[in-house]
Formats: C-alpha cells, sequence, structure tokens
C-alpha cells in the first residue's frame, strides 16, 4: 500500500540501502587502525560505523580527540586503503537497481560517504541516472545538513527519506520529513523504531513508493 499522503519524492541513503560496503570498510579500519598501532576489531563490532562520518569511528575507536593528528592520520590512512578496495568489494542490495529504475517519482542520494567515492560507484553499478540529486559531504557534515541540501534540490514540499540507520531517521525528523526504515541495512528494528514505517524487502518499500 503506498504512503498516505503519498510522498513527492524520495531520498535515499546509500550504505547498507543501496549498497553493502561493509566488507571495504571493515579492511579499510582495520587497515587504518593497526597503522597506527591499535589493536584490529570485528566486522560485528565494526557494522556500527557504516553510517557516521569518518572522524566519528576514529574518535571513538582511538578515544582521541577529533581535532587530534591521531584520528587526522587514522582518516587519511582510512581513505587511502578504502580507495583500494572499495569498488572491487561493495556489493548491490539484492532488488535495489530494480526497484530504483521502477519509481518514477524524483530521487534522491543523501549520504555520509565522501563525495569522492560515490560518483565512482554509481557508475559501476550503473546507477547514474537513478538520482536527480547527489548530495555528500566533503568533510564531517552532519547528515541533517546533507538531507536538506537534496530536499533543497529537488525542490518539492513532501519527500520521504529512506535510510537504515538512526542518523537517517534523525536526519528526517530534523528536516521534518517523514522516514521509511529498511531491516535489511546496519540498523535493527529497535534501532529503526522511530521510523515512520519499517519494511523488509525492497518489493514492500517498491509498493510504497508506487
Amino acid at each position: 500500500m503506498p504512503l498516505k499522503p503519498p510522498a513527492d519524492a524520495a531520498i535515499f541513503d546509500f550504505d547498507g540501502v543501496i549498497i553493502d560496503s561493509l566488507a571495504p570498510v571493515e579492511s579499510a579500519i582495520n587497515g587504518a587502525l593497526t597503522a597506527h598501532g591499535y589493536p584490529p576489531h570485528s566486522a560485528d563490532e565494526l557494522a556500527r560505523f557504516i553510517g557516521p562520518p569518518t572522524p566519528t569511528v576514529f574518535i571513538e575507536l582511538t578515544g582521541a580527540r577529533e581535532d587530534s593528528q591521531i584520528v587526522a592520520a587514522c582518516v587519511k590512512s582510512y581513505h587511502e586503503l578504502f580507495a583500494r578496495v572499495y569498488l572491487e568489494q561493495t556489493r548491490l542490495i539484492d532488488g535495489m537497481p530494480e526497484l530504483l529504475r521502477s519509481l518514477t517519482l524524483p530521487l534522491a542520494l543523501a549520504t555520509a560517504k565522501e563525495r569522492k567515492f560515490v560518483a565512482p560507484l554509481l557508475q559501476r553499478f550503473g546507477l547514474e541516472s537513478a538520482f536527480e540529486v547527489v548530495c555528500a559531504p566533503e568533510l564531517s557534515e552532519p547528515k541533517a545538513e546533507t538531507v536538506a541540501r537534496a530536499h533543497r534540490a529537488l525542490g518539492v514540499r513532501d519527500p520521504v527519506m529512506v535510510g537504515d540507520r538512526i542518523y537517517d531517521i534523525d536526519a528526517a525528523r530534523a528536516c521534518g520529513l517523514r522516514a521509511i526504515g529498511v531491516t535489511w541495512g546496519i540498523g535493527d528494528r529497535e534501532e529503526l523504531s522511530g521510523a515512520d514505517v519499517l519494511v523488509e524487502r525492497p518489493a514492500e518499500l517498491r509498493a510504497l513508493l508506487c
């Protein structure tokens, strides 16, 4: 059943919703940590770091301040390591390319992933034409501002946010938007409990947006 009232556009998160990037993120985080003398972590421990800005990851994992040299060094190493593996190791979520191509309402991408990584992934997966607007932070911009920029660029009144983390739900609320939580990403049903609707499969999402 479609949303009531229907949305006039949809703003999608990227990681966890459209792509599965856990493998390259885990590899790059652990590589950065070990390069600077910190122990590696398991994939389960690192999954929660898909969503927040990259500096946040190393602030927590090193215990250092945001403006510290070690956080800056870890972020730099992360970007270098991630750049080597992300195109090969990132995969699409099953059913999402077909869903995106089937939707007729305007679509935007609002992601916390650094801009330099977004366009190559869209190109690799043939999704460049799926989005009218692509918004990504250059640095550690709050997710709410990224979503707000996407909303302004779309030029519509009532878009809906589609995400898999609490950051997406909170950003939608901060922008006065409704939110759809998808349970196939990183966040579980408890984390996504603030969403207006939860969906478990891309087909359910399509039904809401058509």
